[in-house]
């Protein structure tokens, strides 16, 4: 703790670089002392809130994403400015390669008979696969989905579906039924008609890698940890 241990004229002076960024500043640019308050107050706002949010290596997460609770983000998930991902119920897990575009909400939120405070409420984590895309002002409740699903925009997923892989929402689609999606199913129209394509979306891997090399350039990102593993016992 002798890293705060500032004085009176250093504490004046660290105040002012920290009101810099009020005005959109760089948080690399403030001094010393400044980055050290900084850093201590995100420390206790981790400790306050439960900040328990794990990204791997290799993702992209804009500053400007919402990120609540207990989420895990893995490899080359690209998360855009304005998405929201809310781990209230339980915890939330997306694997590899996903896109989560602007205004997207992903909850795991309780269900309407349930409140946080009732007793013997164990949490349900929330699974998200790999190479799916959630594109822009879509809501995704499902607690199960599969690799290579495309919600389009506005879409709605509710709680009680599970997609499996390969399907695709259709635009301002309303999908609040109890069930589980097959393959590579395709749900458009306002009436919400279904078929079922031959082939599964193929994995957006450029448009990733492009994302990837053009949003650290107009956006700061959240910063990644080191992903450890425990070796298999023999």
């Amino acid at each position: 703790m002798s890293c705060f241990r500032i004085s009176k004229e250093d504490s004046q002076h660290a105040g002012e670089e920290l009101r810099a960024l009020r005005k959109g500043i760089d948080p690399t640019t403030l001094g010393a002392k400044a980055m050290c308050l900084y850093q201590y107050v995100l420390f206790l706002l981790m400790l306050i809130f439960g900040c328990s949010v794990k990204i791997a290596p290799g993702a992209v997460v804009c500053v400007e994403s919402e990120i609540k609770g207990d989420v895990t983000i893995g490899p080359r998930t690209v998360i855009h400015p304005k998405a929201r991902i809310i781990a209230e119920a339980g915890p939330i897990v997306i694997g590899e390669g996903n896109l989560i575009e602007e205004q997207t909400l992903i909850i795991n939120g309780y269900p309407e008979n349930i409140t946080p405070d009732m007793e013997d409420v164990e949490p349900k984590p929330m699974i998200i696969g790999t190479y799916n895309v959630f594109e822009v002002g879509c809501c995704s409740q499902a607690m199960k989905m599969g690799d290579n699903n495309v919600i389009e925009s506005k879409a709605f997923v509710g709680k009680n579906v599970i997609l499996t892989s390969g399907c695709v929402i259709g635009a301002c689609c309303n999908i609040s039924t109890h069930e589980v999606i097959p393959e590579n199913t395709v749900i458009y129209d306002a009436k919400c008609l279904r078929r079922v394509q031959t082939e599964r979306p193929q994995p957006q891997t450029l448009q990733l890698d492009f994302l990837m090399k053009i949003l650290p350039n107009y956006h700061h990102l959240k910063k990644t940890m080191k992903m450890t593993s425990t070796p298999a016992k023999s």
